[in-house]
C-alpha cells in the first residue's frame, strides 16, 4: 500500500529541495550571483570581525562566494534599512544588533543569533578617576558634563548612558560614532571621559596595557577575561546592566525553508572550533537557540 501526501505537504518538500540546493545554483552560476552579507559597522571591530569569520565559514559550507560589505550608519540601521529593499531569496542578508533592527524603519526578518557580547564601561586617559565609584564623583565636578561616547543613538552603549545618567544624576554630554575603530582611536587619544564598548580583543589589548581603564561590565556575571571589573548590576545599576545581541537578518518574505537552512548553516559554524574559540576569548558567548528563539530576543530588544 503506497503512501499518499497532501498537496500542502509536497509543496514543503519542494520549498525545503530549494532551499537545499540554491547555494550549489549559485555557485555553478558563476561570479556575481553569489551572496553578500552587509555588516552594519565599519571594518575593524568585534562585529565586523565576527561577521567576516562567519562569512568564509558559510562560504566553505555551501561552496558560495560569499562579499561582506561594511554599510554603516544611523546606528545600524542603514544597512537593514538596504536589507528590506532587497529581492527576498536568502542571496542578501545582514549582520548586526538586535537594537537595530527594533530602530529601523524597515522591518527585516531573523535568522540567526550569532553571539552575546558584554558592554564595556572604560574611562580613558581624559578621566582621572580608576574605578566606577570614582568615575561618578568626577562627572559631578566636571563643567558642562562628562563627555561619554557611544556608537550611535538607541545603540546599547547609549542605553547604559541614559539609565546611568538619570539613576546618578550625573551631567552627561552624548558622543555618537559610526561605530568602534574610530571611537576606539579617539578614546585612546583623550578625546572624551568616558566610553561605552563591546568586550572585543582591541579593547582587552588596550586595558591590559594600562591605556584605558575598566570601570564595569554590563552582563550576566562577571567575564572570565576581566574578572576583577564588576558588571553594572553589583554596582547598583541592574536597570543599566545590558549586553549587546548580534545575529543574521534577511529581507522580509523570505521562504522559512530558506531561512531554515541559513540558519543550519550558521549552527555549525558556531560549533566549529575557530568562530567558537575567537568570541571566548574575547569574552563574548555564541547565541544558542533557534530562529524563533532570536526572534523572541529581537522583539524583547525593539521592546526594551
Amino acid at each position: 500500500m503506497h503512501a499518499t501526501h497532501s498537496p500542502d505537504h509536497r509543496r514543503r518538500t519542494l520549498l525545503m529541495a530549494g532551499a537545499l540546493a540554491w547555494p550549489a545554483k549559485a555557485a555553478q552560476a558563476g561570479p556575481g550571483t553569489g551572496m553578500r552579507m552587509l555588516v552594519a559597522y565599519p571594518a575593524g571591530g568585534i562585529s565586523d570581525l565576527v561577521a567576516r569569520a562567519l562569512a568564509e565559514d558559510l562560504a566553505r559550507q555551501w561552496s558560495v562566494a560569499v562579499v561582506v560589505e561594511n554599510r554603516p550608519g544611523a546606528s545600524g540601521t542603514l544597512a537593514l534599512e538596504l536589507l528590506a529593499r532587497s529581492t527576498p531569496d536568502g542571496r542578501t542578508l545582514a549582520f548586526a544588533a538586535a537594537t537595530a533592527a527594533g530602530m529601523a524603519n524597515a522591518a527585516v526578518a531573523p535568522v540567526a543569533g550569532v553571539m552575546r557580547t558584554p558592554m564595556l564601561l572604560v574611562g580613558t586617559p581624559a578621566l582621572k578617576a580608576t574605578d566606577f565609584a570614582g568615575m561618578l564623583a568626577e562627572a559631578r565636578d566636571l563643567a558642562g558634563g562628562i563627555r561619554w561616547a557611544t556608537t550611535g543613538e538607541g545603540t546599547t552603549g547609549h542605553a547604559v548612558l541614559r539609565r546611568i545618567g538619570q539613576a546618578s544624576g550625573i551631567p552627561i554630554v552624548h558622543v555618537p560614532y559610526k561605530g568602534g575603530g574610530q571611537q576606539l582611536n579617539d578614546a585612546l587619544a583623550g578625546h572624551f571621559e568616558l566610553l561605552s564598548t563591546n568586550v572585543a580583543p582591541l579593547q582587552l589589548q588596550a586595558l591590559r596595557a594600562g591605556r584605558l581603564k575598566a570601570l564595569a561590565v554590563g552582563a550576566p556575571r562577571r567575564l572570565a577575561v576581566l574578572p576583577g571589573v564588576p558588571t553594572l548590576a553589583e554596582l547598583g545599576h541592574a536597570r543599566a546592566n545590558l549586553d549587546s545581541l548580534f545575529g543574521l537578518f534577511a529581507p522580509p518574505r523570505t521562504p522559512p525553508a530558506v531561512v531554515e537552512h541559513i540558519h543550519a548553516g550558521v549552527v555549525q559554524a558556531l560549533h566549529g572550533s575557530t568562530i567558537r574559540s575567537r568570541l571566548e576569548a574575547a569574552g563574548n558567548q555564541p547565541f544558542e537557540g533557534s530562529t524563533t528563539d532570536f526572534a523572541r530576543q529581537v522583539a524583547r530588544e525593539t521592546g526594551r
